[in-house]
């Protein structure tokens, strides 16, 4: 099958699914759609076609892009859309961290699978709230039981909808633990640099932000707070 008619069709299944789908995906539906035994669709055709139409939607033309986030191929709106087309949401997908689920959260992503006593390990501090407030939130799901502990307990993982939000794919796409150190240190802060006490911020994914407040240390998992982690999942969906 000639390039020229694969590529819409790759096109109109991006945009017509509610979830990313990999190239392995588009390639069997593809071909389940036509069933030309004789003119099959191959991987390579389907790779070829998938870079040419990122290519094409790069053009300052369109106001979203093909992106392969999630663990797939999605359309996306681009980064200066995002303001616009929130107002249509409005706070329909404005959802509120803690700091306790934000910590609890980069220890799943960096340690899964875990099981909720080493979470509170490496906290200092009861997590229970915590991981039940990310798995309401489709951030983490229950990978299974650690069959080799005592009383089997759940362990925990990331979630598809956890990627997706960051634009990632796999876990071994998040920043190693020494690049974030280097990039501390590498951006300190000058000691004749007037220091804000109060409050620092930290930027996240789509330009939301984080208050964190440094005079309040936390000893323990509390309601959720007035701290703002960003869209839910993203503010970036499909056209």
């Amino acid at each position: 099958m000639e390039l020229n008619i694969i590529i819409p069709h790759i096109e109109a299944l991006i945009f017509a699914s509610d979830k990313a789908l990999p190239s392995g995906e588009l390639l069997e539906l593809i071909n389940n759609a036509h069933g030309f035994i004789e003119d099959r669709v191959t991987a390579d055709q389907v790779e070829i076609a998938l870079e040419a139409i990122v290519e094409k939607y790069q053009s300052d033309f369109y106001a979203f892009e093909v992106v392969e986030s999630g663990g797939g191929w999605q359309f996306l709106t681009k980064k200066p859309y995002h303001a616009t087309i929130a107002q249509l949401n409005g706070d329909k997908y404005l959802k509120k961290l803690s700091v306790a689920a934000l910590e609890t959260l980069s220890i799943i992503a960096y340690k899964q699978p875990v099981t909720k006593s080493e979470i509170e390990t490496i906290r200092g501090v009861n997590c229970d709230y915590a991981v039940q407030k990310l798995l309401e939130k489709d951030l983490v799901i229950i990978a299974g039981r650690k069959e080799d502990a005592v009383g089997k307990p759940l362990i925990y993982a990331t979630s598809k909808t956890f990627m997706d939000y960051f634009g990632i794919n796999s876990a071994e796409d998040l920043p190693k633990i020494k690049e974030v150190l280097d990039l501390e240190v590498a951006e300190a802060t000058a000691v004749n640099e007037t220091l804000n006490v109060e409050e620092s911020v930290i930027e996240l994914p789509f330009e939301e932000e984080i208050i964190v407040r440094e005079h309040e240390e936390e000893s323990s998992d509390e309601p959720e707070s007035d701290i703002v982690s960003g869209d839910e999942f993203s503010s970036e969906n499909n056209s």
